[in-house]
This record gives structure tokens, C-alpha cells and sequence, in this order.
């Protein structure tokens, strides 16, 4: 099973799979810095907002297309445990 780590805020140097709720409605989105991804990216990337699972996919075929790291931004919990596990660096 894979491992996505966990963080409050989208940084300059991954992919950030940021998930959120608005009322009923649940939804991802990517958002990618170019300076994650020197080279292979010629200007920042921001998805249009999608379903849950289709920008879960979408940003590990991102990340892997890319190779850059990537990152989950779910500041209301919506990951799914089927996705993998999430974890917070508590190092950071």
C-alpha cells in the first residue's frame, strides 16, 4: 500500500493533491509549481476542480509523468483509505 504524507499548505516544491468540501459537494484539485518541477514544467500548474477519486488518479499519474513528489493538502478529511495511507512528518 502506498504512503502520501500530509500538510497544511501546498509548498513550492511537490505536487499538492488539495482536497476540499464546499456544502455537499467534494472535490480535488492539483496544483503544481513549476519550481517542483525545473525543466519538465514550463509554468505553474492548477487543475480545474474534480471528483474526489478522478483527482486522486489524476495526481499520481501527475506525479509519476512529471517525477515529482507529491503531497495531500485535507483540511476536512476526505481522504480515502483505499488510496493509501496518509501521514503528517511530524518532524516538520
Amino acid at each position: 500500500m502506498n504512503t502520501f504524507e500530509q500538510v497544511d499548505e501546498a509548498p513550492s516544491d511537490a505536487l499538492s493533491l488539495i482536497l476540499a468540501r464546499d456544502g455537499e459537494k467534494q472535490s480535488g484539485t492539483l496544483v503544481c509549481p513549476a519550481s517542483a518541477a525545473p525543466g519538465r514544467l514550463p509554468k505553474d500548474f492548477r487543475s480545474a476542480e474534480m471528483p474526489l477519486k478522478e483527482s486522486f488518479r489524476a495526481a499520481v499519474k501527475f506525479a509519476n509523468d512529471f517525477k515529482v513528489a507529491m503531497v495531500v493538502v485535507d483540511p476536512d478529511g476526505l481522504w480515502q483509505p483505499e488510496w493509501g495511507t496518509l501521514y503528517r512528518d511530524d518532524e516538520a
